[in-house]
């Protein structure tokens, strides 16, 4: 006897299993007749379940779920199955045509006289998975998922793309992907969605837009060589406040005067002065020396990404915000 739950409510199915004692793997001929899946909730409600997840937060997703169905769904349940349907998933399955593109770029090319801003945004963050050691079999017909005790915690970075049009005051989405995987992985997806002809540089301005990873710029180079590029104006001021008490020894007020300074200098795109100002610096130890030689070379390497100055002109965002 076995329960599952349907879109039509829960049902108790009586149906034959089988049972091999030799090889300890039993089989219900019925439920491959009758498509069933291993799950408690069947085919219908997983499909009900990834639609509402594709377009809200998990728990909300839930509470939709039963309030339409009168069927409990916990967010466990529903990251599971989104999870199995999106396996194999490649970013062109949930990427819009170019029509769908095309009208957008109606709309927001309706506004300004210039060519509209095109935004690829980049960036990457660890996070913590389970590893595959974590999942195994008991003897027998059932499942045997790890308890969390049993497994220690795998950090990995998921790198992910966002890709909008900026229109005035707001912005109008495009594309998102954002996977666990290197950084050829995600130049490899980058380059689908241009070899496909979803971006239009003729018809956009396209402006790139990320903080300082060198595997970002590397793959922004490669595929996109003619782009605006803009260094994220948050993540380089945190660069400056990190080592901004450093120089100073016994004098707190200090280093909040020069950042404050030196980020006003960032603003409008006087990043010569900012390096002028941090090459005059006293460290009061080797390991500030090295701070501000690092920063140094940071500020060099990404001068000509930090003309914010002009990025403001032409109406080019400088906060990466979107992605994060």
């Amino acid at each position: 006897m076995a329960s599952v739950e349907t879109l039509v409510g829960a049902i108790r199915l009586r149906r034959p299993e089988f049972y091999c004692e030799r090889c300890q793997l039993g089989t219900a001929p019925l439920d491959a007749a009758l498509e069933l899946t291993d799950r408690h909730k069947q085919p219908d409600i997983q499909q009900a379940a990834v639609r509402l997840t594709k377009e809200v937060p998990y728990e909300t997703a839930c509470e939709l779920f039963e309030e339409l169905t009168g069927l409990p769904m916990s967010a466990y349940t529903a990251h599971e199955v989104t999870q199995a349907v999106a396996e194999g998933v490649g970013v062109l399955d949930v990427a819009p045509t170019r029509e769908e593109i095309a009208a957008k770029l109606t709309v927001v090319a309706a506004g300004p006289p210039w060519r509209p801003i095109l935004l690829l945004a980049i960036d990457g963050a660890d996070v913590p998975t389970r590893p595959e050691t974590a999942k195994g079999r008991r003897r027998g017909r059932k499942k045997n998922r790890a308890k969390r005790a049993q497994w220690a915690g795998e950090w990995r970075q998921a790198k992910g793309v966002r890709l909008y049009l900026v229109a005035e005051a707001r912005i109008e989405h495009i594309l998102s992907w954002q996977q666990v995987h290197t950084d050829t992985e995600l130049g490899a997806a980058l380059r689908q969605v241009k070899t496909a002809g979803l971006i239009s540089e003729a018809q956009v301005r396209l402006c790139v837009i990320a903080d300082g990873a060198p595997w970002i710029w590397n793959q922004v180079l490669a595929l996109f060589p003619s782009a605006v590029e803009i260094l994220d104006y948050d993540h380089c001021c945190e660069h400056l406040y990190k080592i901004a008490a450093r120089p100073y020894g016994d004098h707190p007020a200090r280093p909040y005067e020069w950042c404050q300074a030196a980020v006003a200098r960032l603003f409008w795109g006087e990043v010569p002065g900012v390096i002028w100002g941090l090459q005059r610096m006293h460290p009061a130890d080797a390991q500030a020396a090295e701070a501000i030689g690092k920063l140094i070379s940071y500020l060099q390497r990404h001068q000509e990404r930090l003309d914010d100055r002009f990025a403001r002109k032409g109406g080019y965002p400088i906060g990466s915000g979107a992605i994060e």
